[in-house]
């Protein structure tokens, strides 16, 4: 079980770009050194503009009070399968709370699983194509930005909530949803705040970014390089490598990050981390060596260290969404999953199952469209609650609540996502197992 241990929160600035140009490899427009061209043999995957107003979803005319059915479209297989147990177990810790507290208008909430895959395969397709056809209102899921891009037009369409609990790529903010996409995880435009000072608080000057070439890569690392600069590190002191994740060796990347001679290197990476690692420790300069070494979200997870060598992460930091959700709250996913050991994004596929309940409740209709028109507002700018069936007794009152769920202030933004986000620091010891030093909170 990761050790937390809750320090001071860190309160930072907005400070990150949030209007960045869209730009391929080699654009003239890129802010890093010369160096940061695309590495792989494609294009470069896009930087977009989260300089927008996001559509907002319109609730129908006829409400529909069957009941709320839930599938879900989270990692079981592929490289982000690691994500999977604790988010699987979050979604059935608040179903079946719920369904405790006498379900949604009186109705038991029906739950159906289903997995997501990764990008090489065609897993989520076939399952959200099963849950539309089985009258899915809400889809929980996917971990993975680049997953949810390949299904987001078909579930918005279909007038179904879409609502990961890991999704942190910017391409979402301004996406053509139809007001139907939401996610209780911050964009990376707050993770790269986060990423960037913890960098910089080791007193790093030359920095060193490998990021793989998806949405949720090249974004955090354009991010990162933004905040790096804006927190005093000079352009020419910060390179960054895109690669391809699905490369057999990463050795022509790690000897470039080399000859760049960084004190500090940042992977922005998901399962494929575990050989850069192994190569960057094999030319001395891994985390056990001596350097520097940051991840984040996408690897930050205890099967990382059971993917290298013994102590071969040791010192290695990162951040990921996260927020010191407590014992109590551990002991519930455990009830359901007892082999967890990882609780990344539990508590946020927990609180978007909630706060969909909630959305149904306050729009007396479990229709995704009708859903998706009150969502924002039961997490801001009313009464404090904390729990379903403290929220639910509060609407049923005509009151307009504002949940804070077990990740802590919500605040939805017009996007349909966190204004405010809570990052553990994440430190591997010498066993390769993760502990959280500490928690950051910055806010857009």
């Amino acid at each position: 079980m990761k050790n937390r241990t809750l320090g001071h929160v860190v309160a930072v600035a907005g400070v990150a770009a949030l209007a960045l140009t869209a730009c391929s490899s080699g654009d003239s427009g890129d802010t890093a050194s010369e160096a940061t061209t695309d590495a792989t043999t494609g294009s470069q995957a896009e930087v977009v503009s989260t300089d927008c107003e996001p559509a907002q979803a319109t609730a129908g005319a006829t409400p529909d009070t069957s009941p709320l059915k839930i599938g879900t479209l989270l990692p079981e297989t592929g490289t982000l399968a690691f994500l999977g147990p604790p988010e699987v177990a979050g979604v059935q810790v608040a179903v079946t709370e719920i369904n405790d507290a006498g379900g949604v208008l009186d109705a038991p909430v029906e739950l159906v699983t289903g997995d997501s895959g990764d990008t090489t395969t065609d897993t989520a397709n076939t399952t959200v194509d099963r849950h539309l056809a089985g009258g899915a209102d809400v889809i929980i899921g996917a971990a993975s930005s680049a997953v949810s891009l390949k299904v987001i037009d078909k579930i918005a369409s279909a007038g179904v909530v879409m609502f990961s609990p890991a999704n942190t790529s910017d391409q979402f903010v301004c996406y053509a949803d139809k007001g139907m996409y939401f996610r209780t995880a911050p964009t990376d435009v707050l993770q790269a705040q986060a990423l960037a000072q913890l960098i910089t608080g080791d007193g790093a000057q030359r920095v060193a970014i490998l990021a793989l070439n998806d949405p949720y890569g090249t974004g955090l690392a354009a991010n990162t390089v933004e905040d790096l600069q804006e927190a005093g590190i000079a352009e020419d002191q910060i390179t960054k490598i895109v690669y391809d994740p699905n490369a057999q060796s990463f050795n022509a990347e790690v000897d470039r990050i080399r000859e760049f001679n960084p004190d500090a290197v940042a992977v922005i990476g998901f399962e494929e981390t575990a050989k850069i690692i192994t190569r960057m420790h094999e030319v001395g300069i891994g985390p056990s060596d001596g350097m520097l070494v940051y991840g984040t979200d996408g690897n930050m997870g205890n099967a990382l260290g059971e993917g290298v060598a013994p102590g071969l992460l040791a010192g290695m930091k990162g951040t990921t969404p996260l927020t010191d959700v407590g014992p109590e709250f551990e002991a519930r996913l455990t009830a359901v999953n007892p082999g967890l050991v990882d609780f990344n994004y539990a508590g946020e596929a927990y609180d978007a199952v909630v706060v969909s309940a909630l959305a149904a409740e306050q729009a007396k209709s479990t229709a995704g469209v009708d859903i998706a028109a009150n969502i924002n507002a039961v997490t801001r700018d009313g009464a404090k609650c904390t729990s379903f069936a403290q929220c639910r007794d509060m609407i049923r009152a005509g009151e307009d609540i504002d949940y804070d769920g077990v990740t802590g202030q919500l605040e939805f933004a017009p996007a349909g996502e966190p204004s405010v986000g809570s990052y553990g620091s994440l430190e591997f010891g010498p066993d390769n197992k993760i502990i959280t030093n500490d928690f950051i909170v910055v806010q857009s």
